[in-house]
């Protein structure tokens, strides 16, 4: 019997390892998605409880110094966090993009494994046509050699 042999075997298998590389890109995108977006979280939340610890303080009094501080160090981090989030807006840019290319790379692979199970289908039924000519011809040998007794 033949052995099957994919004809793309090696185009499918270059894809294959194209997806893979695509899907670590898009992990490690992620992953520093995450680590900016969590950044951002951390200072907004930071901004949030000194600004509830000022007005804590506001209540209680306090020096226009320790104001004037205060206020100065809510700029900065409130400047701080604008940097950040268009940190946060390229890391998400770049995720989106590497995702779009995994999805491209996906279809590829899809495509060439669908050729391949069609192609084997295809193999598989040829082989069945020729064992059945065989099978065929054996039966009329042994029919004409009975004949010939």
């Amino acid at each position: 019997m033949v052995s099957y042999v994919y004809r793309f075997e090696k185009v499918l298998t270059i894809r294959e390892q194209e997806k893979n590389e695509t899907e670590m890109a898009y992990k490690e995108s992620v992953r520093s998605f995450e680590e900016v977006a969590t950044k951002l979280y951390d200072l907004l939340k930071k901004k949030e409880d000194l600004i509830a610890f000022q007005q804590d303080r506001l209540t209680v009094g306090s020096s226009i110094d320790e104001i004037h501080h205060y206020a100065r160090f809510i700029d900065s981090l409130e400047k701080t966090i604008a940097d950040v989030q268009q940190k946060v807006i390229q890391a998400r840019a770049k995720m989106n993009w590497h995702e779009d290319k995994l999805l491209e790379k996906n279809l590829e692979v899809r495509k060439f494994e669908k050729m391949r199970e069609k192609d084997f289908k295809l193999f598989k039924q040829e082989q069945d046509r020729i064992e059945s000519l065989f099978l065929d011809e054996i039966s009329l040998l042994t029919y004409n050699k009975r004949e010939i007794r």
